[in-house]
């Protein structure tokens, strides 16, 4: 079946080594558009985070749209949301009390892409993290910021042998209410139950009418496999997780290797 949606993960995906789109894929992404072809970028990123990729791809406009918080959010390039999850404030303070009783570095994104966190000595992953994403730092315990104060997801960040142990402690915890995910070596991710990147994916399809067997999916980690669920067409990167490439269809090329451009031109372009 034709192809008319292309979600593409972002960090080790779309992005080489050098956190760099290629121009080669550049090329097949901009030749998929001209075919009327959706490309969706879904990433745990803000939409600050992904401006400056969606400006190299030349994606923009009300009818186009990106996957953002892994799922947390939904929305078209201008700005319009279209799905919104959020933690509560009670699981917000919850789990960043549980994060300072284990001394394990935690922070949360709002949705309107600011980092916030409670730990004085802000730890070098969330300083990058900030800095990748062109989002400010702002530190502020619970009791600082408002009752109603809502976050899209919160992350616990460090040292990918202390996140290996701290792992099954946050999912036993935390686990049976809201959706914990390892998006990468350094970070431990949470999100409102039932957010995922597969679910946002789904929810986008209906709206745009497009079926699942008219979707590839191209990613490389953990946090992709509800999207190679949904997806008729999973692809995982060379690089990609071994769990990833288990789940996938199709393993292409590495993100150094121009796999997104070989997977488009491959099972997309007509």
């Amino acid at each position: 079946m034709t192809i008319r949606l292309i979600a593409i993960d972002v960090d080790d995906t779309l992005l080489n080594s050098h956190g760099e789109i290629s121009p080669t894929t550049q090329q097949a992404i901009q030749q998929a558009t001209a075919q009327g072809i959706k490309v969706v970028l879904c990433s745990g990123r803000p939409l600050a985070g992904l401006q400056h990729y969606l400006a190299a791809l030349q994606l923009a406009g009300a009818d186009q749209y990106v996957i953002t918080y892994n799922g947390a959010v939904t929305e078209s390039l201008t700005g319009k949301i279209i799905v919104r999850h959020v933690i509560t404030n009670r699981d917000y303070r919850e789990l960043t009390a549980f994060g300072q009783q284990r001394q394990i570095p935690f922070n949360v994104l709002a949705p309107d892409s600011t980092i916030y966190t409670a730990d004085r000595d802000i730890d070098p992953i969330t300083v990058v993290q900030a800095w990748e994403n062109h989002a400010g730092i702002l530190v502020r315990r619970p009791d600082e910021l408002p009752e109603n104060f809502e976050i899209a997801k919160g992350l616990f960040v460090g040292p990918a042998a202390l996140l290996n142990q701290i792992e099954p402690v946050v999912t036993e915890k935390f686990g049976q209410r809201l959706y914990v995910v390892r998006a990468a070596a350094n970070f431990l991710e949470v999100m409102a139950t039932g957010v995922n990147k597969g679910q946002a994916l789904e929810d986008l399809a209906t709206r745009l009418q497009i079926k699942p067997a008219e979707i590839m999916a191209l990613g490389d980690e953990r946090n992709d496999l509800p999207m190679f669920a949904f997806a008729g067409t999973a692809v995982a990167m060379a690089n990609g997780s071994e769990l990833a490439k288990q789940h996938a269809d199709f393993v292409t090329a590495s993100n150094d290797d121009n796999g997104v451009a070989q997977a488009i031109e491959k099972y997309a372009l007509r």
